[in-house]
């Protein structure tokens, strides 16, 4: 039995020895695995830097746009052009006869720019292009029957400039600038019931003015009553192109 035995371990001995075989695999798909799990890293590690680089460059770019949006507007905020805008009514206790009273404190009027209301006059400030506005609206009472040519009325609206080369200023020396005139209805005496007519008349264009140029309106004063003073009715505006 003894000789059987040492058979077997002679026979154990001298063959293959496989567990060494097996860590030496074990070891190489180790060694394999940490070199893929390593460039993978590395991949990894590659790419967010890439991403990184770009964000980082898109927010730049999204910032200094931004930056330029902000400036611009700053800028654009910071200029105040010319302009002014005015409210107006029938003041039968005031001191102009033939023209709407304008105001600049009333809202929503407005001014800015260097442009003034003086002796209710625009006074312009600098030369250059401007458009001129103005609009007054009338409400009428016309009698029923008013239908012949006599019987008719003809009212007007006029925004008249002094130029600063006339001097000195005198009512002569204001020339038309924009003037419009329509035909309404013939008015219901007083006392006397009528149909309600109602009329705006707006005219607007652009000009060349000079710095120091006076510019006014002009209605007829018998048709200065029949002026509506509701809010925005009646304007008169300047404002630098």
């Amino acid at each position: 039995m003894k000789g059987d035995f040492s058979s077997v371990k002679v026979n154990v001995e001298d063959g293959p020895v496989y567990r060494p075989t097996v860590v030496t695999l074990v070891r190489e798909k180790s060694t394999h695995r940490w070199k893929l799990g390593g460039a993978l890293l590395v991949l990894a590690l590659c790419v967010a830097a890439a991403i990184c680089f770009t964000w980082h460059t898109e927010k730049q770019d999204h910032t200094e746009e931004t930056n330029e949006i902000q400036h611009t507007l700053r800028q654009l905020s910071g200029t105040e052009k010319a302009a002014i805008h005015l409210e107006g009514e029938y003041n039968p206790d005031g001191e102009y006869r033939t023209s709407v009273e304008w105001s600049d404190d009333v809202n929503p009027a407005f001014k800015q720019g260097g442009l003034q209301l003086e002796n209710n006059e625009v006074v312009i400030p600098k030369s250059g292009l401007y458009f001129v506005y103005s609009q007054v609206s009338f409400r009428f009472s016309c009698l029923a029957d008013g239908k012949s040519e006599s019987e008719l009325v003809h009212i007007s609206h006029m925004v008249k400039r002094w130029a600063r080369s006339t001097s000195p200023i005198s009512s002569s020396d204001y020339k038309p600038l924009l003037h419009s005139v329509r035909t309404v209805c013939k008015l219901s005496s007083a006392g006397k019931s009528g149909e309600k007519w109602y009329s705006a008349m707006y005219m607007g264009a652009v000009f060349s003015l000079d710095e120091g140029d006076r510019l006014k309106t002009v209605t007829e004063n018998r048709l200065l009553p029949e002026l509506d003073n509701s809010t925005g009715k009646n304007v008169f505006g300047v404002f630098a192109l």
